[in-house]
């Protein structure tokens, strides 16, 4: 008898045949692992309290980084339409002086040519730049806000250099007769602007972007600082040979170079919080603007009355500190010293003024304004700042050994 054996062929298969089971052995068990990872981590986020919305994943978020440098390229894209250069040009010929023979006609300079001048009965004219600035547009139809002392010459012409290189002649439309700002007007529809903020809000120690006509020569120039303190008072001085006291102005040290007068000091939103105006000439990155808020002030005034108004008392001053007090033997360590300027023609009380109607004499010493001392931190300048032409002011005032309350309706500055 035969035993019949029944054989199975068993096919044999090459090893990488069993390749694509491992790889998807490999891929359910990182699936597992990622699974089991995810949610433990899930769970760890809402035990600390954090939470997801709708039904996006963690895979799903992109992480956005904002650097320091991002954020202040972003804010010279946004600002830099809005500035402007502001060149200042005069008929030289119509100066006093221009084209006369300083030597009256001598021979010996006329031998060696030294006359040589065209005659002032009739001069040549000879239209030059004679300086520059920088400003910034405030509206789509052209109102470029600048500094007065860019444009405080009457006899001179400006010309705004918008940042596509597009020249426009500008006419000045109003001088702050109190602050260091003007408002030009330029010939221009649909123009970008910039958004005044909340000069208020201003912290130490933020950064701020500078932009401006740096030298009158290297226009939309860019620096970069912070705040290095707020409210401070400052004299200021221009080649004119003038003074103003700025009070509440902001101290910065991002570089303020001559020319970038009247250009905006920007945050990092690219909002305006100020005005570049001086410059510390005795100290290095030391410069000053003037708030975004009083500029606000200026131009609602310009709105509703077509110029630039402030509130007026007359009086000159002097802040008293401590220090001040304890130095010059004062009977009070705070408040507003009246008393004369420099020369003979520095009146304490200017004749005719609100102080002088209220009685206000040289030597009083104004305590407050409405009940708000008079101090560092409240300037009287600064109070009279929250007024409008025509309020009636309370003021108490230490006048020749006493106190007494005075009331002064303030008028309009010239």
């Amino acid at each position: 008898m035969t035993d019949d054996i029944h054989t199975t062929e068993i096919e044999q298969k090459p090893a990488s045949a069993h390749i694509p089971l491992r790889l998807a052995a490999i891929t359910v068990l990182i699936s597992l692992c990622a699974g089991f990872f995810g949610g433990y981590m899930g769970a760890a986020r809402a035990r600390q309290g954090g939470s997801t919305s709708g039904n996006s994943s963690v895979a799903d978020t992109k992480p956005v980084v904002i650097t320091e440098q991002s954020a202040v390229i972003d804010v010279v894209k946004k600002a830099n339409p809005a500035v402007v250069s502001i060149v200042i040009s005069k008929d030289l010929s119509k100066v006093p002086g221009f084209g006369v023979d300083p030597f009256g006609g001598d021979p010996f300079f006329q031998f060696f040519g030294f006359n040589r001048q065209t005659p002032r009965s009739n001069p040549t004219p000879n239209v030059q730049k004679i300086g520059a600035g920088s400003g910034f547009l405030v509206s789509p139809d052209g109102l470029v806000l600048t500094n007065r002392h860019v444009v405080e010459d009457e006899g001179a012409s400006y010309t705004v250099l918008t940042n596509d290189r597009k020249k426009y002649e500008a006419k000045v439309l109003t001088r702050d007769p109190v602050n260091d700002l003007a408002i030009l007007k330029i010939e221009i529809t649909n123009a970008p602007v910039l958004e005044l903020a909340d000069s208020a809000q201003i912290q130490i120690g933020q950064r701020v972007i500078a932009i401006g006509n740096s030298l009158g020569q290297y226009d939309n120039t860019v620096t970069t600082g912070v705040v290095s303190a707020i409210n401070r008072s400052v004299t200021a001085g221009g080649e004119s040979g003038a003074a103003e006291q700025l009070e509440g102005v902001i101290q910065t040290d991002a570089a303020i170079n001559p020319g970038n007068s009247g250009g905006p000091l920007l945050n990092v939103l690219g909002q305006v919080i100020g005005i570049n105006t001086a410059i510390d000439q005795g100290g290095q990155l030391v410069g000053f603007a003037i708030p975004a808020n009083d500029i606000s002030r200026a131009l609602d005034s310009f709105k509703k009355t077509g110029k630039i108004t402030r509130p007026y008392i007359g009086v000159r001053y002097v802040l008293i500190t401590p220090e001040l007090a304890e130095s010059q033997k004062l009977p009070k360590d705070y408040g507003a010293l009246i008393a004369r300027g420099e020369t003979f023609t520095d009146v304490a009380v200017i004749p005719g003024s609100p102080a002088d109607k209220a009685g206000l004499v040289e030597n009083d010493i104004i305590l407050a304004v409405d009940g708000t001392r008079v101090d560092e931190e409240h300037s009287l300048s600064g109070l009279l700042r929250n007024h409008q032409v025509g309020d009636v002011v309370s003021l108490r005032v230490y006048h020749k050994g006493e106190e007494k309350a005075v009331t002064v309706t303030l008028s309009e500055s010239k």
